[in-house]
């Protein structure tokens, strides 16, 4: 195996023989092949475009195929196989389609033309001579910026199928990561085509995202600031953890007036802030972090816990009866629910002790997305103007166990008083329940949701460069982020394709970056690595 696609990746150069996330070499294997049958698909979708063909259970199954080989979704290697074999079978249905339309169907050889082993071991062994180490003659300057692409394009593909199953898509999305997929095959490409792909891929992330914040605040309204309780209620508990609002929603409906209460974890804390979700008197508080001590905590939670997406570690066996996934999140011997219906997990979490008593615990505050920062623009316009607010802090992205991202809950700590600090996305659970006071009436520490609300940042960023009469990179404000996987690289090509400069990332920088792209980042967006806190700050603000 060879995998180098999220931040923690061994000696920061690449996982052979186990991933450091816990995936072993022959789901490695197949996820190899899956992108490599997806590409072939890639390249039918991109040729039944030119023509007119689009086909909605092709570009939805896409980013359902893609989005199970990010990293911490998917161990189950029995999953893998029929993904496989149904793109190879839309990809057929896709050629007949094209054909008759007078599109290009004639691939000679290639990901199009393939044909999978029948049983699961000959796709592991076909795997593995189509993994990221293939085409070592290849530049290695271009095939790190493909690499790029591949990686941008399964975040995209993450955020779009969160769109999809709450009813919003944009077919130019579909057609991006279709004709982005059939690019990285090519081997005539230039330095200078594969940047604006990776560039396109950023302002393709941008839309995604867009759609995405449209798809959760038509269906659960805008969030508000909203007072969330860690302590917990007597009585029996279900945790969810991940990012899928759906699944959240039905299981809420499903466990009314059942003697249970649901807690957040991770990623779904920003749940809370949801009109719609929050009106469920039994939806009560948040439990735990998002990597830190994820394992200690789900073996003493005392209910049933539902995985939706990623972000999420590989349970022990000691406890992981108690665990169940949906959607596209698959461990060996995890019991899974693909049709939403929970009853699995309410009758375990109604096994289980539950809370004895009420336990009063700190409260934190969630909700500050871009309306409700909107509501409240003319009071930090006027607190900048007087200089009451010195410098914003975006400290955001994701978490991880690896050693070194205590750098972000200290930056947070030596923030001075004067200054704000914005943050979203599992990341913030080193600080998140930080008490930093307010300037005025406003928090110094605002929580804007999920790894996908970058959105909302993005946006007010942008509002507030146009208020100050500003380019964005002049306003008073900081990126300080920290990456892990895959939708933070979607994330970093969109802050990239905006224009935005002076980002410091960390812990480490992408395996899969070559010095010279890696250069060509430096002098052109200024990104450096973080280095710790007293000097990052001391350099910012002088």
């Amino acid at each position: 195996m060879f995998c180098y696609q999220c931040e923690q990746t061994a000696k920061g150069e690449g996982c052979t023989k186990v991933g450091v996330c816990g995936k072993q070499p022959d789901v490695a294997s197949l996820q190899d092949l899956l992108l490599y049958v997806v590409k072939g698909l890639s390249q039918v979708a991109a040729e039944g475009w030119k023509v007119g063909i689009k086909d909605d259970e092709v570009n939805e199954f896409t980013c359902k195929a893609l989005f199970s080989t990010l990293t911490n979704v998917n161990f189950d290697a029995d999953r893998f196989p029929p993904l496989i074999r149904r793109i190879v079978d839309l990809r057929e249905r896709l050629k007949e389609r094209v054909k008759a339309s007078g599109g290009k169907v004639d691939f000679i050889e290639g990901p199009a033309t393939f044909t999978p082993g029948a049983t699961k071991e000959e796709m592991v062994a076909q795997g593995e001579g189509v993994g990221f180490l293939t085409n070592g003659d290849e530049d290695p300057d271009i095939r790190s910026l493909k690499h790029t692409l591949i990686f941008g394009c399964r975040g995209i593909a993450a955020y779009a199928d969160h769109a999809q199953i709450l009813g919003k898509k944009d077919d130019a999305i579909y057609r991006f990561i279709h004709e982005a997929l059939a690019i990285t095959l090519r081997r005539d490409l230039s330095l200078e085509e594969a940047i604006n792909w990776v560039m396109q891929c950023g302002k393709t992330n941008l839309r995604t995202m867009e759609i995405l914040d449209d798809a959760h605040t038509s269906t659960y309204g805008h969030p508000v600031p909203t007072k969330v309780p860690l302590g917990h209620k007597k009585g029996k508990a279900i945790l969810v953890s991940g990012h899928d609002l759906k699944d959240l929603e039905e299981l809420l409906e499903q466990t009314e007036n059942r003697g249970i209460y649901v807690y957040t974890h991770g990623e779904m804390l920003p749940a809370h802030g949801y009109p719609a979700l929050k009106k469920y008197p039994h939806f009560y508080g948040h439990y735990g972090t998002a990597w830190q001590n994820q394992q200690k905590e789900f073996a003493e939670f005392p209910g049933a816990i539902l995985m939706t997406t990623n972000c999420i570690q590989k349970p022990r066996d000691v406890y992981d009866k108690n665990i169940f996934t949906s959607g596209l999140v698959g461990w060996p011997g995890v019991t899974h629910i693909s049709d939403r219906n929970f009853e699995p997990l309410i009758r375990r979490a109604l096994e289980l002790p539950g809370y004895e008593g009420d336990e009063e615990g700190k409260y934190v505050m969630v909700g500050f997305a871009r309306n409700a920062i909107s509501s409240v623009v003319d009071k930090i316009v006027e607190a900048v103007k007087t200089g009451r607010i010195r410098h914003f802090f975006l400290v955001a992205g994701c978490d991880g166990a690896k050693p070194g991202r205590n750098y972000y809950s200290r930056f947070v700590e030596l923030v001075p008083n004067d200054c704000i600090v914005l943050t979203l996305a599992c990341g913030k659970f080193r600080f998140f329940d930080k008490d930093l006071g307010t300037i005025g009436d406003i928090p110094r520490l605002l929580d804007m949701g999920q790894c996908n609300d970058a959105y909302s940042a993005i946006q007010i960023a942008l509002a507030l460069s146009g208020i100050f009469g500003l380019d964005v990179n002049k306003l008073p404000l900081s990126l300080i982020l920290s990456w892990y996987e895959q939708k933070a690289v979607a994330i970093l090509l969109t802050l990239l394709s905006l224009g935005i400069k002076n980002i410091r990332l960390g812990p480490s920088l992408p395996a899969f970056l070559t010095p010279n792209v890696l250069n060509f980042l430096v002098e052109n967006y200024n990104i450096k690595p973080i280095s710790t806190p007293e000097e990052d700050l001391k350099a910012i603000l002088g």
